[in-house]
């Protein structure tokens, strides 16, 4: 009896020892778990090619513990699911979630601490992540490093942005993973709070190409209480190791169980399309946290912002204050200095243009108190977020916004001082709800307050979240720019409505960002969520608002039309001014029309860094519109019409660039022509340096309506 338990339990050591398998619902995708001299390894194939090879998993922890090896694996259990969800907003009205799930509970033979790896497997990827169950041995502990490791197959071609605790308002670099190293300096572009890491560290979501063919992003989801992830490359050996954002005294985060980390995701595929498409970020968060959201909604704005970026306006009411103190410094004995965009004549004027074209909502920048010496003071009391100048009527602006339908848009502006916002925070959404607010944008330009906190560690991450919540409870949707990238949570808390986290629209006004900008960042940036990118820029020539400014938007105007398919976002702007879509209100009409939910979406062209058409089917509609954002080289784009229903024609209105277009030399020039598809139409549309177009489909409801059009 005795040797036949022996052997029993032999067989058991020996199963728990082995390499653990897993493949995705449909195969094609294999995980491969096992302990390499008691440290955790995994290894991810796609059609038998190396995907991640043989990496390392692990944590280090505070009081030299090391959790990185000694492991046995005492249980294993493994699971499969597959359903669907409907999201409050998105690309798509319904989302499959099929995985199959691997979960190995791992103890560590010389402190008893037990660490549960959970990995699910994707027909397109794979999310793993760390968990920590209660225990006596673990209860509180600090993360001082986590060594998840990414081991490449090869040199791939990247698209990246250098590694930084405080910004990702980078410019994209494409190089070979080993160049890298070589090409950080130049990469590292000034900013206003800026931490970079290392020569040879970037950040997530990174997109790679192999070469033979295969497409590889990196990212993490469901980052919740606990520091942003980024990559750090030995590029020797070309293994990513994961780099955490620190604190001010150098620690990762701090943890309490039962607790887990973000996932780490890895998406892959032979199809660029299907990065695009994945919702591998998504299904890794948990569902809806509200009860009810009809209070969230899609937001098409205009805003008094873009003046003020080019340097047109100020947000600054006056040029006598050099030093402001919140409810000590009296604007009304002040002037004006004549250039304050917020005010309230103004602010109707906008209004009044939202309304004529049925637009949601205003933004306006620089209607409170503080903005004299709101930047770069490490000033603590900066802003109250109630107290408007004096030519900002906020009755007035809160009336006449409801008599015409339209919303106006709250702005935060922290500077940093996120301890000043937090202290505030109550009395401000409470003063949005009073005043017809149900939306803000708020900022974090500067370095953060605590001093010594950086943009992306666990602090901050708590901070956005609460922030979050706590709108919530005012029924307010979070637009929050230079907060860290998005994970999927809107998927948990769909009133985050959008996210800058990336370089956007205003840095066309600040020397201009690269012509391949937008064909990288859906394959990047936008894999975590949306982006308020904040298109529709008619004006390209910046010195038109301000004859100082000599930068140029790199962009056709039929491209930046593209923009509002290409770059989802429940919530788009309408960026330029009243005055220069009056002059243009032909290609407007697209803005106009344009949905900003989706019942469907599909990628019909792709490649990052060149090029990218999208085609989506408006929520509860069968309207479609389809975008291309194209790089700095001419090409064609050539699409099919096969997604549109059998037994209908529709009418496109397809507004794409002139012959003689180009970014540089002829931004405006534009053609807009009217044919008859059906889903048996096809289109070959060349596309300028710098350029693109946008396509809008309405089905036909009167024969009528086809007179005179060419049929495609």
């Amino acid at each position: 009896m005795k040797r036949l338990l022996l052997i029993f339990t032999l067989a058991i050591s020996s199963l728990f020892a082995m390499a653990h398998e897993l493949s995705s619902p449909n195969g094609k995708m294999k995980l491969l778990v096992e302990l390499l001299n008691g440290t955790p390894t995994y290894q991810l194939h796609l059609n038998e090619k190396a995907i991640i090879k043989q990496s390392k998993l692990g944590l280090e922890l505070a009081n030299n513990q090391s959790l990185m090896n000694g492991f046995t694996i005492t249980d294993v259990q493994t699971s499969s699911v597959n359903d669907t969800w409907k999201p409050v907003w998105g690309e798509q009205s319904e989302i499959k979630n099929n995985y199959n799930e691997l979960a190995l509970t791992l103890q560590q033979k010389s402190t008893n601490i037990k660490i549960l790896l959970r990995f699910r497997v994707f027909d397109d990827g794979l999310g793993f992540r760390y968990e920590f169950p209660e225990q006596e041995n673990l209860v509180y502990f600090v993360v001082k490093e986590e060594c998840t490791e990414f081991a490449m197959a090869g040199d791939h071609k990247a698209w990246w942005i250098p590694g930084d605790y405080d910004t990702q308002e980078y410019d994209y670099t494409t190089s070979k993973l080993s160049e890298i190293r070589g090409l950080m300096e130049k990469a590292v572009t000034p900013n206003a709070s800026q931490t970079p890491i290392s020569a040879t560290a970037v950040q997530t979501a990174l997109m790679m190409k192999t070469d033979d063919g295969y497409y590889i992003n990196l990212h993490e989801a469901a980052l919740q209480d606990y520091s942003c992830m980024h990559l750090e490359l030995d590029d020797k050996n070309m293994v990513f190791k994961s780099v955490l954002t620190p604190d001010a005294v150098g620690n990762m985060a701090y943890m309490q169980t039962p607790c887990t980390t973000p996932w780490r995701t890895v998406i892959a595929s032979k199809n660029a399309g299907d990065i695009l498409l994945s919702n591998i970020t998504l299904n890794l968060n948990e569902p809806c946290a509200y009860e009810t959201t009809d209070w969230i909604k899609p937001v098409k704005y205009i805003g008094v912002w873009w003046e003020m970026i080019t340097g047109k306006s100020s947000w600054a009411y006056t040029d006598e204050v050099l030093s402001v103190k919140l409810g000590e410094t009296d604007f009304t004995q002040t002037t004006t200095n004549g250039r304050h965009a917020a005010n309230t004549q103004h602010v109707k004027d906008y209004i009044d243009f939202a309304s004529a074209h049925d637009f949601d909502a205003v933004l306006v920048e620089g209607w409170n108190e503080g903005w004299e010496d709101w930047f770069g003071k490490s000033k603590d009391f900066v802003f109250d977020f109630v107290t408007p100048y004096p030519d900002f009527d906020v009755e007035l602006l809160r009336d006449y916004a409801k008599s015409k339908n339209v919303k106006l848009m709250m702005h935060h502006e922290t500077s940093g001082s996120v301890r000043n916002y937090e202290r505030h925070m109550d009395t401000a959404y409470q003063f949005m709800a009073e005043n017809n607010y149900n939306s803000v944008k708020s900022g974090y330009v500067g370095d953060i307050i605590p001093r010594g906190e950086y943009h992306y560690g666990q602090w901050m991450v708590n901070h956005y979240l609460h922030a979050i919540k706590k709108a919530a409870d005012y029924k307010i949707m979070v637009n929050a720019h230079e907060a860290v990238r998005p994970t999927g949570l809107s998927r948990t808390y769909p009133n985050l409505i959008g996210n800058e986290s990336a370089r956007g629209t205003e840095y066309e006004a600040f020397g201009g960002n690269n012509v391949d900008h937008t064909t990288i960042l859906p394959f990047t940036r936008l894999v975590g969520g949306p982006m308020d990118y904040t298109p529709g820029i008619f004006e390209t020539k910046v010195s038109a608002y301000n004859p100082d400014n000599n930068s140029q938007v790199r962009t056709t105007i039929a491209r930046q039309l593209a923009l509002y398919v290409t770059m989802y976002s429940p919530l788009q702007m309408a960026a330029d001014l009243p005055e220069t879509y009056k002059k243009h209100l032909d290609a407007f009409q697209f803005i106009k029309d344009v949905a900003i939910d989706w019942d469907k979406s599909l990628v019909l062209e792709a490649e990052p860094g060149d090029f990218i058409t999208y085609a989506r089917k408006a929520k509860n509609s069968e309207n479609w519109f389809i975008g291309r954002t194209n790089d700095d080289q001419e090409r064609t784009s050539e699409i099919s019409f096969d997604f549109l229903l059998t037994d209908k024609k529709y009418i496109a209105t397809v507004y794409a660039d002139a012959k003689d277009a180009h970014w540089e030399t002829n931004p405006k020039a534009y053609e807009i022509k009217k044919y008859v598809v059906t889903n048996k139409s096809q289109l070959k549309q060349a596309c300028v340096p710098g350029g693109g177009y946008a396509i809008s489909l309405v089905p036909v409801e009167d024969k009528v309506e086809l007179k005179g059009l060419k049929k495609l």
